[in-house]
């Protein structure tokens, strides 16, 4: 290793290392009551959860795996579900993978019913279109693609081939994320799979350009599992099996990495103010040790980190596999911050005092 590269090691531990001791301790958030889904569904109760957004008009959308939950694994805490098989298959089908609620917590609408057999990555354009990636693989039929659905819960787009994996232009793996820029362009993480890169599509589904393999250096990926872009317009990587975000422009130039905001599962930053969210939902005493669960939210522009809300079920880290949020979005002011658990199965929202 240079010593160029020496110093900026030990320059990135000294600042993770600040950052944890002095300053990931503040919590001024409030656990308040969060939306459920209606008596009709579920009869009102959650399943798994991987991601929630706040939409353009406050209005909030989870993106979940149909009520579905899989208990009763014996390295699983006890009422948490294993975060591996659960799906929107079979009888599940019938539900929609998308739920819409009012600011108020009143239920909306429910979009997608049999269009996704695992869901995953979630996200909403400046103009209102939901952004979903599935990452089931049945042969010819589903997943493996990133699907674009209007404001009317109606199909629009569908990027890959469904059921088909590849790592080519045309084919994903298991794409993980997906986001949109304000130019329309489409990046999306084909991540859940052994592909770890990041893929870059015009408005119209053409093919634009790629970044990214298996790795550990500055552009390398080990599961690319979220995207959110800052104001600036620069692409921010989860890229959770190397316990860091990754910054780039919108041509894969690298710009940076942070490795003081977890292991990043989910990542949102607020454009109207710059506030980086990322839940570290998978660290425990063997896996990334000395790295505690919970949410990290920062500033987007400098990395500094100043709040940390922990997980819920900190003390279960040792027997789950995945317990804390997967999810993550806060409104526009970023006096309330929502959080999609996968395991525990609950939505969590919080305010500000």
């Amino acid at each position: 290793m240079s010593l160029s590269a020496k110093l900026k090691t030990l320059v990135s531990m000294m600042v993770l290392l600040y950052f944890t001791v002095s300053t990931t301790q503040t919590n001024p958030y409030q656990l308040v009551d969060a939306p459920n889904p209606p008596p009709h569904l579920n009869d009102g109760r959650w399943g798994e959860m991987i991601q929630v957004r706040i939409g353009p008009q406050e209005n909030v959308y989870v993106y979940h795996r149909c009520f579905k939950v899989v208990l009763g694994d014996p390295l699983v805490a006890p009422g948490h579900s294993d975060g591996l098989t659960a799906n929107c298959l079979g009888r599940w089908s019938g539900y929609p993978p998308i739920l819409k609620f009012a600011p108020d917590g009143e239920f909306l609408a429910g979009f997608g019913a049999g269009l996704v057999g695992r869901p995953h990555g979630f996200n909403l354009d400046h103009e209102g279109n939901m952004w979903v990636t599935d990452v089931a693989l049945i042969d010819n039929e589903m997943g493996a693609v990133v699907h674009k659905l209007n404001p009317r819960g109606e199909l629009e787009m569908t990027l890959g081939q469904r059921g088909i994996v590849g790592q080519d232009e045309r084919t994903f793996n298991r794409p993980a994320s997906v986001i949109v820029a304000e130019s329309g362009d489409i990046f999306i993480a084909d991540g859940e799979g052994p592909n770890n890169r990041i893929m870059k599509y015009s408005s119209n589904g053409d093919y634009l350009m790629e970044w990214g393999t298996t790795g550990s250096g500055p552009g390398e990926f080990n599961t690319p599992h979220d995207l959110a872009m800052d104001s600036q317009g620069r692409l921010f990587v989860g890229d959770r099996g190397n316990n860091r975000i990754q910054i780039f422009d919108q041509d894969g130039t690298y710009i940076d990495e942070w490795t003081h905001f977890g292991r990043p599962s989910g990542i949102y930053i607020n454009k109207f103010t710059d506030t980086l969210y990322s839940t570290d939902s998978t660290s425990n005493a063997t896996n990334n040790p000395g790295i505690k669960r919970g949410i990290y939210i920062g500033n987007a522009q400098t990395g500094e980190l100043q709040h940390f809300i922990p997980d819920p079920d900190l003390e279960l880290a040792g027997q789950t596999r995945i317990s804390g949020a997967s999810g993550i979005s806060s409104n526009h002011d970023d006096s309330i911050v929502y959080a999609a658990d996968v395991a525990p199965w609950r939505l969590r929202k919080y305010i500000t005092p």
